[in-house]
């Protein structure tokens, strides 16, 4: 079974750094495989309760109640964005705005993938601030995220509709892996092979207090951001 950390736990709480590769609850047919929820209640012999998800490919925080009373509270604090998200992430291409925000609604397409909405479809509000970490002579940058809305897919589509999608996103037309050529190095080891998408820090509001997690970077992805930084990498 996976090893998945515990980042915080607390009677009503507990947050995780969940792997890439993981799925947060059961999938259904292709999309089976281990899930977070039924891997952690079985090594902890509890029950816990799902208050949001991270894609399969996604690593980072991830949160669930330990008692029903904590899942009420932070549904409705997910739901009303009382949570505050923060993911870091690789993205093809160089990003020329150092900050701004991605204000597209969204709309389900085929396949279980997400879409930009058209003028006279309405859609789903989305909102995503992004700041621009660092920019790579290899043409990528790394990104600093915070989704203002919870949709499905959402940071994804996203950096699609601006022309630069996540440098690992089968998904969403983008590649499937990287190799440490691809990303300014030298030889076809493959450095990525998922959605290079972390949620790195959270703030869960709690009533009369809130707490704060961090997730640190995983090793693949700061593999890649070696091979990046390197003098002449992409030159």
């Amino acid at each position: 079974m996976p090893d998945i950390r515990a980042l915080y736990e607390d009677p009503g709480l507990l947050v995780v750094d969940k792997p890439a590769g993981l799925l947060t609850i059961p999938g259904r047919g292709p999309d089976a495989g281990p899930d977070a929820q039924h891997v952690l209640e079985g090594q902890r012999g509890e029950r816990l309760w799902v208050v949001h998800r991270l894609d399969r490919g996604t690593s980072g925080a991830l949160a669930f109640a330990r008692n029903p009373a904590v899942h009420r509270t932070l549904s409705m604090a997910f739901e009303h964005g009382k949570v505050e998200k923060r993911y870091q992430a690789l993205a093809f291409g160089i990003v020329i705005d150092d900050e701004g925000v991605i204000d597209r609604a969204l709309v389900p397409a085929r396949r279980g993938k997400m879409r930009p909405a058209m003028p006279s479809e309405g859609g789903k509000p989305s909102r995503t601030r992004f700041r621009v970490l660092e920019r790579f002579a290899a043409g990528f940058t790394w990104l600093e995220l915070e989704p203002e809305t919870g949709r499905q897919h959402q940071i994804r589509v996203h950096l699609g509709s601006i022309g630069h999608p996540l440098a690992v996103d089968e998904l969403y037309r983008s590649a499937s892996q990287r190799t440490a050529m691809e990303l300014g190095g030298q030889g076809d080891e493959v450095i990525l092979a998922r959605t290079p998408l972390h949620c790195a820090h959270m703030v869960l509001p709690l009533g009369d207090h809130s707490v704060t997690v961090e997730a640190p970077i995983p090793d693949d992805m700061a593999r890649a951001l070696e091979i990046l930084r390197r003098p002449g990498a992409g030159v």
